[in-house]
């Protein structure tokens, strides 16, 4: 009896660890393209599952502490079989159904995030309607059927290591020595759990062993990658201590852009006081704005503004989600790694915001969203940082049209967009109009069948309609004064085999345009979202000292003007003397062509956590 209770434990320990590692080259396989821009051969498909067997041993032990203490219990307590049976199958049917489900959507998430499934996941599943609005029905059906397909084998697996169950008690005699067997299997499932006797404990750096970091992902166990982050960063002023806090000082201090004398070098318009549009285009990357099918752009209206009005060559995103790039954009606050500041209202309504800034100069404050503004906490953002209306997808109706799952397409919401711009100019006051579209996000549904592709062929309609929306303004009076600033939330990853974490990732388009535009050009310096704000407020003279983070990319001060950007677990800095790219998980500087990169990405990094902390 007690070797079949032995066994017993050793088989759900092996079968919970198989089926973890067996997970590594479905993954592979499904990501195939990136495992071949990896350079993934044979050793390196080893090594993957070789180096992850850390973790998975982990989330072993985890999922077979249950089972010990079951036997435990067994040795000295008598309940009917058929019950132990019972509790352990219900047991082994939530782990088979949690582990399938974390396996599917995590395979379908890192397509579009580039890293494997975490506590970030939660933020976006607040809204569990407006989540599901972003997953087309093939995708959901897709994912569905792996997940019930991967849960009915492990169950089934699981069922089979039930076979060698004994639930029946010993005698006194044999009891007493068997509890200290069964003690010595716990101590050994401990440190399965602790990750070994070392020093450091179980976590996302053991299984890193590539400078490809789609190797270091696909070693890494999504179930793991996901409980192990729930909580992180809490105590934000401690998450990234690179530096003492005068160390800090000093350094943040040469970086900051909210120095009172600062002024703009450069003067881009005619007037200190047009009506400003700000158009944040969803997923407009520059890959997908330069590619070509065919010899024809599939961006044609934005190479053509390019042309027309104030090209900003190199500017990146701050991030990968909408949430944060909609702050660094209108707030010029930094994209935080692994949580979003949205997300955390009393924290976001003390940011800064261009709404803010020039509702105390008088403007009339409004944005519109064809979609629905409560998502990621959007709506309470924007109204406590000075939007004085918002008009979403609620508040919107179209004769002969419905809504997609994600809300109104661009082709109606820049027509209608249009429209009230031309009426806010008639209405005399100044004003600030936001506008997010929507179109070009998944599921990619759009009324338009210009490319196969359906990621290029939503970009392309979404840029036909952003491209008529001008054309309209343009033939209008409010032209005359008008500024229209068109920029990207954040990139997208095309081609799928793009890295998450390098420069081209992050880079986006940025168009300034409009009659009180005084001429073209193309900007070469170097920045990011975070530097609208300073960069237009300096233009409209404009106080912004309380910018701490935003740099005005037309002011001497401060003199090194960089991009800033973060990703899962790490960070970017790109200027034109090279780059700088640092991972978290593994304590790993990725890239550092240029001197003192590195120093500027992890005080920026440091300055913004001890500031949300602050906060």
């Amino acid at each position: 009896m007690l070797r079949r209770k032995i066994a017993f434990l050793l088989a759900v320990f092996a079968a919970t660890a198989g089926v973890m590692a067996l997970q590594k080259p479905l993954f592979m396989a499904w990501y195939a393209g990136e495992a071949a821009a990896a350079g993934a051969g044979a050793a390196e498909w080893f090594e993957v599952l070789w180096h992850g067997l850390s973790l998975d041993l982990t989330v072993a032990g985890y999922v077979t502490a249950v089972p010990l203490l079951v036997m435990l219990l067994s040795l000295w307590v008598r309940l009917p079989e058929r019950l132990w049976r019972a509790l352990l199958t219900g047991y082994f049917a939530l782990v088979a159904l949690l582990t399938a489900v974390v396996f599917a959507v995590d395979l379908a998430l890192y397509e579009h995030w580039g890293f494997r499934i975490d506590a970030t996941v939660f933020i976006y599943l607040a809204d569990p309607k407006e989540a599901m609005a972003s997953v087309d029905w093939w995708l959901g059906v897709r994912q569905t059927l792996i997940a019930a397909l991967c849960t009915a084998g492990i169950l089934w697996l699981y069922r089979r290591t039930l076979r060698l169950f004994d639930g029946e008690p010993l005698g006194v005699r044999s009891a007493v020595p068997a509890t200290l067997l069964f003690a010595m299997l716990a101590a050994f499932d401990f440190l399965a759990i602790r990750g070994g006797m070392g020093a450091s404990v179980a976590n996302i750096s053991k299984v890193c062993f590539s400078p490809e970091a789609f190797l270091n992902h696909a070693a890494t166990n999504p179930l793991f990658s996901l409980l192990s982050s729930l909580g992180d960063n809490e105590d934000y002023a401690a998450a990234y201590p690179f530096y003492d806090d005068r160390t800090l000082d000093a350094n943040f201090a040469a970086l900051r852009g909210d120095d009172p004398a600062q002024r703009p070098d450069t003067l881009l318009l005619t007037t200190r006081r047009p009506n400003i549009v700000v158009v944040i285009l969803e997923s407009f990357a520059r890959t997908v704005m330069d590619e070509q099918i065919g010899g024809e752009p599939v961006m044609p209206s934005m190479q053509r503004l390019k042309g027309e009005g104030i090209w900003f060559e190199n500017f990146f995103a701050n991030s990968f989600r909408t949430d944060r790039g909609e702050v660094a954009v209108l707030s010029g606050y930094p994209a935080q790694t692994r949580t979003s500041i949205m997300k955390l209202p009393a924290k976001s309504r003390t940011l800064p915001s261009i709404a803010r800034s020039l509702a105390a100069e008088g403007y009339a404050t409004s944005f519109a969203y064809g979609g629905d503004l409560n998502f990621t906490n959007q709506a309470q953002y924007m109204y406590a940082t000075g939007w004085q209306e918002l008009i979403w997808q609620r508040d919107l109706r179209f004769a002969g049209a419905d809504p997609s799952d994600w809300g109104w397409d661009d082709a109606l919401m820049c027509d209608w967009f249009a429209q009230r711009v031309i009426d806010l100019d008639g209405a005399g006051q100044p004003f600030l109009a936001g506008l997010l579209t929507l179109s070009s996000h998944k599921p990619f549904d759009v009324p338009y069948a210009k490319f196969e592709n359906e990621v290029l062929n939503a970009m392309a309609f979404s840029d036909e309609c952003v491209g008529r929306m001008i054309e309209r303004l343009k033939a209008s009076p409010a032209w005359e004064n008008l500024l229209v600033i068109l920029v990207a939330d954040h990139g997208y990853p095309y081609p799928k085999t793009l890295p998450y974490n390098v420069p081209l990732r992050h880079r986006i388009p940025m168009i300034w345009t409009g009659g009180a535009v005084r001429a073209p050009g193309v900007v070469e310096t170097y920045g990011s979202q975070i530097d609208l704000a300073a960069t237009l407020l300096g233009q409209l003279g404009i106080a912004h000292g309380d910018y701490a983070f935003s740099k005005d990319l037309f002011a001497s001060e401060p003199p090194r003007k960089f991009a800033y950007y973060t990703f899962n677990d790490g960070f970017g800095v790109v200027d034109a003397s090279g780059e700088a790219i640092w991972d978290a998980t593994s304590d790993r500087i990725v890239s550092e062509t240029a001197p003192g990169l590195l120093d500027v990405g992890r005080t920026m990094l440091q300055s913004t956590y001890r500031d949300l902390a602050e906060r």
